[in-house]
């Protein structure tokens, strides 16, 4: 279950962890994007809509979820690093305690909060129905959706990154076989996407604790790990927190985005909710990366080697960076065609072809600014990526996206190039603060010591 990732080739231990993330993000990816697929074959545009706008709702809940999970992440990673088993069981411990209770008054929460979520994000009234039903099931599952993303972030802080993915696996073909049965065979509409969705990640949690529970590793929890204590919990809630609130807000930024979208009518609404999810698709390599820097970079942190972990860096921002290119180039001229297989109707594919065509370029950015996040994290020092995150929303993206709908209230292509602008921004934080950090030894080099 353990895997020692502080030794042998950085670029090779890159591959090692970031490609089963990658697949396991890719079948994630599946989830949204095979309700989506499916919802067109059976149901019209305000069903489509409905899923899309619920969907992004439930992902900006997943994802600051998944940024609390990184304090995890990282805390277990150095202790593996420096070899003390015993606070890595203290972290899993006081780590299952509080996002298991956290996660019931949650789900208790959003539900008594659906109405004025459904009516702030602007949908449109033909979907406001099939909005409101696909949040409800969505958030009594909140507790599942946690579960599974607390067990990966544990696996991965220990090094190992195929067991997340053979459990979402398992999910995502579940998740596929119940859409079917419940929007084309019963015919539930949205209600059945969220079902679906729900009732996958159920499974996936219970696969995940019955291997749990057969596996044999060097870490060994008691019930002493599970009592709350504040020195671990304020180390996983001092890196957690600002990726939770930074991921919070970076969606928050598409929700407007999308209410922008909303307001222009229907057609832009689905087109703007179809592109989102292939976005989020593409931006498979730039999201393993930050998890994957995160890791090994904790790994190495806690084993004192910091050159390892800087050149962990490098190899992310050529991958990420090189990735983001080719993709960026592909999408130029099929990008109609790509929003095709998620509609029928010809005027949404047209309209979020050109906000594709813009948007992609973000992948280019985001994979460098995610792996810069991603080593900031490893040394504790997340705040810095919730600072370039904020300042790129609030000085670029959002106002950036207003003024373009604006300005062009024609064409999507400008939104798109504005979403990316904010990513360009981030970048530029990112590499001042990386040599700033250096300079002041705050991000020491091999042989220093943190000041």
């Amino acid at each position: 279950m353990e895997r020692n990732l502080t030794t042998g080739s950085v670029l090779k231990n890159i591959f090692y962890f970031s490609l089963p993330y990658l697949f396991s993000y890719f079948l994630q990816t599946l989830y949204g994007m095979a309700d989506l697929f499916i919802i067109g074959q059976f149901e019209g545009v305000a069903s489509t809509t409905a899923v899309s706008i619920g969907s992004q709702v439930m992902h900006m809940i997943t994802v600051m979820l998944v940024g609390l999970a990184m304090g995890t992440t990282v805390s277990i990673g150095r202790a593996i690093g420096a070899k003390n088993n015993r606070e890595a069981a203290k972290v899993i411990g006081n780590t299952v305690t509080l996002f298991m209770l956290g996660s019931v008054v949650l789900a208790a929460a959003l539900l008594g909060l659906v109405n004025p979520i459904v009516e702030i994000i602007s949908t449109p009234e033909e979907a406001v129905t099939g909005t409101r039903m696909y949040l409800m099931i969505c958030f009594i599952g909140i507790p599942c959706i946690t579960a599974y993303n607390v067990i990966a972030s544990i696996f991965r802080g220990m090094g190992d990154s195929k067991s997340p993915m053979y459990f979402i696996a398992v999910a995502c073909v579940a998740n596929i076989a119940l859409d079917f049965f419940f929007m084309g065979v019963l015919h539930l509409g949205p209600a059945g996407a969220a079902l679906g969705t729900t009732l996958s990640q159920g499974i996936s949690v219970i696969i995940s604790l019955a291997v749990i529970l057969k596996r044999k590793s060097g870490i060994r929890l008691s019930k002493r790990d599970f009592k709350p204590e504040k020195n671990v919990l304020g180390q996983i809630l001092s890196i957690g927190l600002p990726v939770a609130f930074q991921d919070g807000f970076i969606q928050v930024a598409f929700i407007i985005i999308t209410i922008i979208a909303n307001q222009r009518g229907l057609t832009d609404a689905a087109a703007v909710g179809i592109v989102e999810k292939i976005i989020s698709f593409l931006f498979l390599v730039p999201s393993s990366m930050l998890s994957t820097v995160s890791a090994l970079g904790a790994q190495n942190i806690g084993a004192g080697k910091h050159s390892r972990a800087a050149q962990t860096l490098r190899y992310a921002i050529c991958i990420a960076a090189g990735f983001g290119v080719v993709v960026s180039i592909l999408v130029q001229f099929v990008a109609q065609p790509l929003v095709g297989l998620f509609t029928s109707d010809a005027a949404v594919a047209v309209a979020g072809a050109a906000y594709l065509r813009g948007y992609v370029l973000d992948c280019i950015f985001a994979g460098i600014h995610f792996s810069f996040s991603g080593y900031f994290c490893a040394y504790g020092k997340s705040g810095v990526s919730f600072f370039h995150n904020i300042v790129a929303i609030l000085l670029v993206r959002v106002p950036g996206v207003y003024l373009t709908s604006k300005l062009f209230p024609n064409s999507l292509l400008p939104m798109g190039l504005a979403t990316a602008t904010g990513s360009l921004l981030s970048v530029i934080i990112c590499v001042i603060a990386f040599a700033y950090l250096r300079r002041k030894k705050i991000i020491p080099t091999e042989g220093e010591k943190a000041c």
